[in-house]
């Protein structure tokens, strides 16, 4: 590869480094919150959880997540620089908060059930994400928040502005993989209603403020006032 080859594919594609230099990050805290915090952590419950039924179904949307949130993510990256720096703003905060939380206020859950209460293919594939994901380290939820920032960035994005079916598709599998997380037993219902909250704050922010046009312009209007040397 030339040095002007280079140079051309870093110009076009360096968006992509905060990503992966948060991506590093996120899973290093997040790896270490799961392996020590093991014990001695608030248990999160409301009464409305003992009313919701396990239903092995929902691990199937609860897994389309990873490809769900990807896809937006990297749809962006390629389509919409400006919506992939929001997308990256909203997620990134709210996933921040999150590990600050679970560090300083070391959280989990008892919902899952002892013994699964049918034998299948889907109480197999819940098993095996038990065996992998601590039941600790949940408030917020992320898998409800990063869907609802998903979702958000895809009805937000002007390119898609017309598209009533992807939309509506993002809605229901969004929607979906919400219910998911309690279905499954994954998360309380305070952890979804906490989601909800700060996704709705952090809309307002990246959104309705839209502090990416808002840091622009005072960058330009810093950048103005600079004297100028001669």
């Amino acid at each position: 590869m030339t040095k002007h080859t280079f140079k051309y594919y870093y110009e076009k594609y360096k968006h992509a480094i905060p990503l992966f230099i948060y991506g590093i990050i996120y899973m290093t805290w997040f790896v270490y919150l799961e392996r020590t915090i093991t014990k001695d952590y608030t248990v999160i419950h409301v009464a409305l959880d003992d009313r919701i039924p396990f239903c092995e179904i929902f691990i199937i949307p609860y897994l389309l997540w990873f490809a769900y949130v990807s896809a937006v993510i990297v749809y962006l990256f390629f389509k919409n620089k400006d919506d992939y720096f929001r997308t990256c703003i909203f997620l990134f905060t709210g996933m921040t908060i999150f590990l600050i939380i679970s560090t300083l206020f070391p959280n989990g859950q008892h919902l899952r059930p002892k013994v699964m209460p049918r034998d299948n293919l889907f109480t197999w594939l819940v098993a095996r994400l038990y065996s992998t994901d601590t039941p600790t380290n949940l408030w917020p939820s992320i898998h409800v928040y990063n869907s609802l920032g998903a979702h958000l960035a895809l009805i937000k994005t002007k390119g898609l502005s017309g598209r009533k079916w992807l939309h509506a598709s993002s809605f229901v599998l969004s929607l979906s993989i919400i219910l998911s997380t309690m279905f499954i037993k994954q998360h309380s219902v305070f952890d979804v209603v906490t989601a909800f909250i700060m996704a709705a704050f952090m809309y307002g922010i990246v959104y309705k403020y839209d502090i990416l046009t808002a840091h622009r312009a005072h960058k330009e209007k810093a950048r103005t006032r600079t004297p100028q040397i001669n």
